[in-house]
């Protein structure tokens, strides 16, 4: 309680706050003489606040998030931007405690957007800036460690995510919809399968993610725009948005990705992944390892069986 008093009180002041105190004190800074140390802090916080949404709305959301929400963010981020950040993604998507953590843990806040062309290829601006949005450069899927990274097959990453389904959702986003792996479409009398096909439920729209292990080539990016079309021709919605599609691989250049997907006319972008495998050695050793994990619950499992005898 007293961190989450020391850290808001110097911007919202010991009193209570309504929202058009935020428009006064900006008529207010326009005379010198009537302004108050409260209304200058009023009038920082509103700047800042502004690089995210109004100022009255983001007072509202942030009576609507919970203590234990407050307490995380006060905790883990220590930026006024990225907490205005936090605060308003928890109020809008009803963050859960565990998803924020997720994302805290993630760094949402500080990952950069995605090299995308959905500025150009999305009918609505304001659907192409929540696409943005939507997805980051990079994610961190912990929970995979593949000992062979130079193995060619994908199959092995996709059946790991897959039984990992639910936290590679939280990677994502709580608003992701899984609906398939190795989706089927067909096109001409012949069978396609896309790796893992997504329903965005802010966006309204199907999201397709092809995997590659390895590092991107701009050659991906046709076979990701044939499945688009194919989504907008045969599954999508007509009350549904155009279909997005992630090339998720291993390592990616930012210039040759920008450059690849700019003269494409289907909305897509190219995001990196990072593995346990890629985690610090030291904290690396501070795992426990797999094979000392099952032996010990097969051990367990005998001496439960043993005594139940």
């Amino acid at each position: 309680m007293r961190l989450f008093y020391e850290n808001w009180y110097s911007h919202f002041a010991n009193r209570s706050l309504p929202t058009n105190d935020l428009e006064s004190t900006e008529i207010k800074a326009t005379n010198p003489s009537i302004i108050e140390q409260t209304d200058i802090d009023l009038i920082l916080l509103s700047k800042h606040i502004s690089s995210f949404e109004s100022p009255e709305f983001f007072i509202n959301n942030f009576y609507k998030v919970g203590f234990t929400h407050h307490y995380a963010i006060l905790a883990k981020e220590k930026s006024l931007d990225g907490r205005i950040f936090y605060v308003s993604q928890c109020a809008a998507a009803f963050w859960t405690v565990e998803t924020l953590n997720s994302y805290l843990r993630a760094e949402l806040y500080k990952s950069g957007t995605i090299p995308n062309n959905f500025i150009n290829t999305l009918p609505e601006q304001e659907q192409a800036r929540r696409a943005i949005r939507s997805f980051k450069d990079e994610y961190f899927l912990d929970y995979i460690n593949i000992e062979d990274e130079n193995e060619p097959d994908e199959g092995v990453f996709e059946r790991i995510i897959i039984t990992n389904i639910k936290k590679f959702i939280l990677s994502f986003g709580n608003l992701f919809c899984y609906m398939g792996n190795q989706y089927r479409v067909i096109v001409g009398e012949e069978e396609f399968f896309i790796d893992l096909l997504f329903f965005n439920r802010e966006l309204r729209c199907l999201v397709a993610i092809e995997l590659k292990k390895g590092k991107f080539v701009p050659s991906y990016l046709g076979q990701l725009n044939f499945y688009l079309s194919a989504l907008d021709e045969y599954v999508k919605l007509d009350s549904e948005m155009p279909s997005i599609g992630i090339v998720l691989c291993k390592e990616a250049n930012r210039s040759v990705v920008e450059f690849a997907v700019r003269d494409y006319t289907k909305p897509m972008g190219v995001a990196t992944f990072r593995t346990q495998s890629d985690m610090p050695e030291e904290m690396q050793k501070a795992l426990p390892d797999v094979e000392d994990i099952r032996k010990l619950l097969e051990t367990t499992s005998d001496e439960d069986d043993a005594e139940g005898e």
